[in-house]
């Protein structure tokens, strides 16, 4: 032990007399009443005090900053994992309505994610991760638990590219779900509109459409959308009728692919009667 302090004295001897004289004359300082000492003691201790808080300011700072960076990053944790789980739950909700979807039909629904869009003013497509060999053919329907998206167009053997109701080379038959009033749906590159609707037609805001039994492309009621808007020709006998899509093309992101295949020799007269449009 007497080597250890012996050690310790040796290295530390100017460290150690320094803090013992100032301890002393701190003492010394504290007991002497005399005015002039007094006032430097004031000044020593009032000195000091400032130094202290500055200190102590600097390490509270440095301490609230770090505290903010650690709590930054954790809300910023949050938020990411927050995010992942919203996104679980919307495609779970997704999905839970595909597959309600798929109970209900009884024609072969073929699952499907959506790989790629091509969401342009006249054009609109997306890419499907499923072609032929998963059974796919041109011209089969598209959809999600809530209504139509679009049809087939061509494929691959492993991929295919449907267009979608927002694209102005696809023409459907549909019908009012209400009034069953057939007609003509396409899209005039700013919205869906039925064409050539005579005045006397029964359609109002509001009303369902579906596809017709009439399509040779649709043979099957599928949702399309609901009427919002009759646009009156003050002319002629027609109006034009605007169609609210059910499907939000932006969002969706899972489908169904209907395994029906189109009447050939119907699908050629009615193609040839919308070449006329």
């Amino acid at each position: 032990m007497f080597r250890f302090f012996s050690k310790i004295w040796k290295e530390y001897k100017e460290y150690i007399l320094l803090i013992l004289l100032l301890v002393i004359s701190l003492i010394t300082l504290s007991l002497n009443q005399k005015p002039g000492v007094k006032k430097v003691r004031a000044i020593a201790f009032g000195t000091f005090a400032s130094v202290t808080s500055v200190i102590s300011d600097v390490i509270n700072t440095a301490k609230v900053q770090s505290e903010n960076e650690r709590l930054m990053r954790v809300n910023a944790e949050l938020m990411l994992q927050v995010n992942r789980l919203r996104e679980y739950g919307i495609l779970n909700e997704e999905l839970k309505g595909l597959v309600g979807l798929k109970d209900t039909f009884n024609y072969p629904l073929i699952p499907a994610t959506i790989v790629s869009k091509s969401l342009n003013k006249s054009q609109s497509t997306i890419t499907i991760n499923v072609g032929e060999g998963s059974g796919i053919k041109p011209g089969m329907p598209v959809i999600n638990d809530l209504g139509l998206i679009g049809i087939v167009q061509s494929i691959s053997e492993d991929y295919a590219i449907a267009r979608t109701l927002k694209n102005t080379d696809l023409k459907l038959t549909i019908k009012d779900e209400r009034s069953r009033v057939d007609g003509i749906m396409k899209w005039n590159g700013e919205d869906l509109v039925i064409v050539d609707v005579p005045k006397t037609y029964d359609i109002e805001p509001g009303d369902r459409i579906i596809t017709s039994d009439l399509s040779s492309i649709i043979p099957i009621p599928i949702p399309v959308g609901v009427v919002v808007r009759l646009s009156k020709v003050e002319t002629g006998i027609f109006n034009e009728v605007k169609i609210k899509s059910f499907v939000d093309f932006v969002r969706v992101e899972n489908v169904f692919v209907m395994g029906v295949v189109q009447s050939k020799q119907k699908n050629d007269l009615e193609l040839n009667f919308y070449k006329r449009d």
